[in-house]
């Protein structure tokens, strides 16, 4: 698996790279924000360390970018302590947050455990996968059911439920879900996903004016709910 490593003191990175490495992880370095973002955009990453005081650019403008266009995992290194930032920093979709001074050790058990949540996404090598809300999701022939009945749905339904989907639970922007289903270079009215949202909820909700399944977050966004009553 492959690690983008972003931190501008070299001593950090000099050690988090060799104890990554003794775990068999591949083992990218940037030490500003915009050699990271340039990499980012670049080369394709399973998770990504990424201090926030960083020259160029910060570490919550890469975060933001990268929320943008990927799902990547994210686990932010910080000086910041308090509880404010941490709220903060994860509010901007990063997945894990280790405050410095930290041991190599504790980074990589917290990578390990990130990796492992993320590896049970949907994706490429997924067939089908049932939650208990009794919607089921192939990846493979694209096809969504609910309650063993198959729901027509277009390619961009698919895809916004099925990035919904990769991680339950978890709260997603317009702006994330514009960025992740129709590209960084979207420039049309991030509303639109309002729309698709509408139309999934008149095909798989029992009741859309009150949905369980997407569940409206009030001014954040969307969240998948896998455990709504089927």
């Amino acid at each position: 698996m492959k690690i983008l490593l972003v931190d501008d003191e070299k001593k950090i990175t000099t050690v988090l790279k060799a104890y990554l490495q003794q775990e068999g992880y591949s083992v990218t370095t940037a030490a500003n924000g915009l050699m990271a973002l340039a990499l980012f955009k670049e080369n394709s990453y399973d998770l990504v360390l990424l201090d926030l005081m960083l020259p160029g650019l910060s570490g919550e403008e890469i975060c933001r970018e990268i929320r943008k266009i990927s799902a990547t995992p994210v686990i932010m290194l910080t000086a910041k302590v308090e509880e404010e930032e941490r709220i903060f920093g994860l509010g901007l979709g990063a997945d894990d947050y280790i405050t410095k001074p930290f041991s190599p050790r504790e980074v990589v058990a917290r990578v390990r455990a990130v990796l492992r949540r993320t590896n049970t996404d949907l994706g490429p090598v997924a067939d089908t996968v049932t939650f208990d809300n009794g919607v089921s999701i192939n990846t493979i022939q694209h096809e969504v059911r609910y309650n063993g009945e198959v729901i027509p749905l277009t390619p961009m339904e698919f895809r916004l439920l099925s990035v919904m989907a990769k991680h339950p639970g978890r709260v997603y922007s317009r702006t994330q879900l514009v960025g992740m289903v129709q590209g960084y270079d979207f420039h049309g009215d991030e509303r639109i996903v309002d729309a698709h949202i509408k139309k999934i909820r008149q095909k798989i909700e029992e009741i859309p004016a009150e949905p369980k399944i997407i569940i409206t977050v009030y001014g954040i966004g969307y969240k998948f709910n896998p455990n709504a009553e089927a």
